[in-house]
């Protein structure tokens, strides 16, 4: 589209700078070029209308395409949202505070394979200028990594959501994480995909509670700096982990704290 416009008005550069001759009415001829069109110099009527009509009808199809709604900005956004497969925006508005909540939306692609029912989608709340990144299948959690956040001055985190069935075969359609194991048992055995080492002697804390009637674990590691949130919904276990580095845990731990304990299976 952007060629064919270039070359429309490369034809018409050439169409107007044409060398002609003309008389001044006292039998001399003058040798000169026609000048391109314009407000003050139009040249050929016709040639005008044509061209007019060329750019405007590029320029309905361009809207078309960016999905062009009122703003350039807005046609931009269109077209970015399209290039980010199985990315689908679900964050609110900001709050007072400026922090904002994000929910699984519930037409985002993922999932592990025919036989699985959809994920449930889960929420968390980030303060101003944390965003969503793309998620690499060469991540720490591989293809299990359903979203990742992060903000490059406070830290960032990942959601990690797998089949029950790596871990036990009976635990049904409806798993609870009481029936998956203990704190201990689950930290020790689920630590490490998210840590990428043995948790030995990396607990600081851990944590039992419960929110509409669902169990949550959570724990509290060092080094690295990490806080794990894990819970069981339908036929998945979800691990929520936010970390940063020691500059960023110091200055950010009560922030990255709260984002911790904002996670909800909805």
């Amino acid at each position: 589209m952007g060629t064919t416009t270039l070359l429309g008005c490369c034809s018409f550069s050439w169409r107007c700078n044409q060398k002609i001759k003309a008389s001044d009415g006292h039998g001399n001829w003058i040798s000169r070029t026609r000048a391109c069109c314009s407000d003050e110099n139009i040249c050929d009527d016709g040639l005008w209308k044509r061209r007019t009509a060329l750019v405007s009808g590029v320029s309905v199809i361009s809207s078309a395409v960016l999905g062009y709604s009122g703003g350039a900005g807005q046609g931009l956004a269109a077209v970015k949202q399209g290039l980010l497969a199985g990315r689908v925006p679900g964050l609110s508005e900001p709050d007072e505070q400026g922090w904002r909540t994000y929910r699984r939306p519930d037409e985002k692609s993922g999932g592990h394979g025919v036989g699985w029912s959809p994920i449930i989608p889960y929420s968390f709340s980030v303060p101003p200028q944390w965003e969503e990144v793309p998620v690499s299948i060469a991540d720490l959690g591989g293809t299990e990594i359903d979203l990742r956040f992060a903000n490059s001055k406070q830290g960032r985190l990942f959601v990690i959501v797998a089949p029950v069935l790596r871990f036990a075969d009976n635990l049904g359609d409806d798993a609870k994480l009481e029936l998956i194991g203990p704190p201990d048992k689950v930290i020790s055995a689920f630590g490490p995909e998210v840590i990428g080492e043995n948790v030995e002697g990396k607990v600081l804390s851990m944590d039992v509670s419960q929110h509409s009637g669902r169990t949550y674990y959570q724990f509290e590691l060092e080094p690295p700096h990490v806080i794990i949130t894990a819970t069981a919904a339908g036929n998945r276990l979800y691990l929520f982990s936010v970390t940063a580095n020691g500059l960023q845990w110091k200055r950010n731990y009560k922030d990255l704290k709260k984002i911790a304990d904002s996670f909800r299976v909805v």
